[in-house]
């Protein structure tokens, strides 16, 4: 055996025996066939095994985990359902998950101060779910939300169908309870319209797992709408939908969901779920209206106008509440459609301005040809938030890194049309390398001193969501300022 593998084994029985002394034996997984489930998050490309998981019942134990992790110098990766795109829950060689799967519970639902407060580990729609008798719900929904976690959620800032109007997980957490690398508690932000002191909480949700693991969730609940109602738009042409979007927002409507998918993501959906979708379109819209009766019928009879007016062939109105469900059923089941028709596919997550996304539609069927690879476009058209499908077969030598460079040359595309390389799904390790792109060195900088202030170990989450200096120096995408090389000292490859 070699003497690094021989210090790996050691180091490894250490962490166990350390790990078995604080948890239950049915909290604490360390044998292989227990640990292949962990190997990574929704994006499967990327794959690792971790020394071990931990499945903690309580906050102390949650406590006991860190400061045994921190005092080893052991890496901790925090992990919900494990449903994210980006790889941020892929584990860590040399390091340990942390499930919060077992912090499933609704602490409370106060239907007067219309709030909840859970434990992360409790999914996304059991909340609206719990909060459904008070006339409440939850408003970001995920497409995997029957599946996804609260603390998924905050981690990665999600989002979903209607966060046009009613905002990302940022803009419905009032509060979360965080434990730190070191094991200490602390809580950002309270139950009040506001917090004293800077908004650490804004800076906390999307963190990735990269700052504290959170351990509870306050979150606001908002009234159920007298009447809700989606129109469909048919078009003959993608540029004219997406045109059609940036109108729709132009006219100062705001609608509760804008969402939009082209010809190859009907075709892959309406079999699977039978939505009613019109084929021979090359994209469709759906936009919800939401509101009283009399909100309702104003606002839709303005976008009929105005998507008439940009174009739309055919336009129909959901008639009930099961037309409605069924309509949104297409969309949220687009992913799994997909899964239908292809071998493998890669969920991109890039954002631009509303008015770009007839360009970037083109660009991405230009780079089809180029990749010889297919492309079904969803997308949070309201908001700009882009949802590519690359279409490979990971069994055929070079299809996997031809879809890397496909959905990396969107993501870049992104930002030089103004927006950004990711709405929601997070960096992780899927977009490390944009994140070169997207950023120059010294906001890179403050981004690791922020990092340092909250894990200056660097132990929770390593080698995500920010790249080092070094990386972006191999990557080739160090800013140049006057002429000179920032950090000259780098090694460049």
């Amino acid at each position: 055996m070699l003497e690094k593998d021989k210090d790996f084994h050691t180091e490894r029985d250490t962490l166990i025996r350390r790990l078995q002394g604080i948890l239950p034996r049915h909290c604490l997984l360390h044998d292989d066939e227990d640990l292949r489930p962990y190997e990574c998050d929704g994006l499967t490309a990327y794959r690792e095994m971790p020394m071990a998981v931990c499945l903690p019942e309580n906050e102390g134990q949650v406590i006991d985990v860190l400061r045994t992790c921190h005092q080893l110098g052991v890496p901790v990766v925090a992990r919900g359902a494990g449903t994210g795109l980006s790889g941020g829950a892929r584990p860590h060689a040399q390091g340990v998950v942390l499930s919060l799967a077992r912090f499933n519970k609704i602490l409370r639902v106060d239907p007067l101060a219309r709030l909840a407060m859970v434990q992360p580990g409790v999914r996304n729609l059991a909340v609206s779910e719990a909060a459904a008798p008070h006339g409440l719900y939850y408003a970001p929904d995920p497409s995997s939300q029957i599946a996804c976690t609260l603390g998924g959620n905050v981690a990665e800032n999600s989002g979903g169908v209607h966060c046009l109007k009613y905002g990302l997980t940022v803009h419905n957490v009032l509060r979360v309870r965080v434990i730190s690398i070191e094991g200490e508690v602390f809580e950002i932000g309270g139950e009040g319209p506001d917090a004293p002191g800077y908004d650490l909480l804004a800076l906390f949700i999307g963190s990735e797992g990269m700052l504290g693991v959170v351990t509870e969730v306050t979150v606001k609940l908002v009234p159920k709408p007298e009447l809700a109602q989606v129109v469909m738009a048919s078009f003959d042409d993608v540029a004219k939908a997406g045109d059609a979007v940036a109108a729709i927002i132009a006219a100062g409507i705001i609608p509760a969901g804008l969402e939009m998918m082209d010809k190859p993501a009907t075709a892959a959906v309406e079999p699977f779920v039978k939505a009613g979708y019109d084929l021979k379109a090359e994209a469709i819209l759906l936009c919800e209206s939401d509101g009283t009766p009399e909100e309702v019928a104003e606002e839709i009879a303005r976008v009929r106008e105005v998507l008439m007016a940009a174009g739309a062939r055919d336009i129909r109105v959901s008639q009930s509440e099961a037309e409605r469900l069924r309509f949104w059923a297409g969309r949220k089941a687009a992913f799994p459609a997909v899964g239908r028709i292809t071998p493998d596919y890669y969920c991109m997550d890039g954002t631009i301005p509303r008015k770009r996304l007839a360009e970037m539609l083109s660009s991405i069927a230009e780079m089809e040809k180029k990749y010889g690879l297919r492309c079904a476009n969803v997308f949070h058209a309201g908001d700009g938030n882009l949802h590519p499908l690359i279409m490979y077969d990971m069994s055929k030598p070079g299809d996997w890194e031809k879809a890397e460079a496909f959905g990396a040359e969107i993501l870049e595309l992104s930002v030089a049309l103004g927006g950004s390389i990711t709405g929601e799904h997070g960096v992780g390790i899927e977009k490390i390398n944009q994140m070169c792109v997207q950023y120059a060195t010294p906001e890179l900088a403050a981004f690791h001193r922020i990092k340092a202030a909250f894990d200056d170990e660097g132990l929770l989450n390593p080698g995500k969501a920010v790249p080092s200096l070094h990386r972006c120096a191999e990557y080739g995408r160090m800013h140049v300022h006057h002429g000179e090389i920032k950090f000259p000292e780098l090694e460049r490859f």
